[in-house]
């Protein structure tokens, strides 16, 4: 039998405010070459 997931913990204080401004943050040139590496990724399925 699975075993059940935790609930999610909820971010409060200094925790969410930084959660924040990096989600409101320009992304990296890093962050973008990750992007277009993921969107250009050759898919070779296993089975047909």
């Amino acid at each position: 039998m699975a075993t059940p997931i935790a609930p999610t913990p909820i971010l409060r204080g200094e925790a969410a405010k930084q959660f924040e401004e990096y989600l409101n943050s320009p992304i990296t040139e890093e962050e973008k070459e990750i992007k277009e590496r993921i969107r250009n990724k050759r898919d070779v399925p296993m089975f047909k």
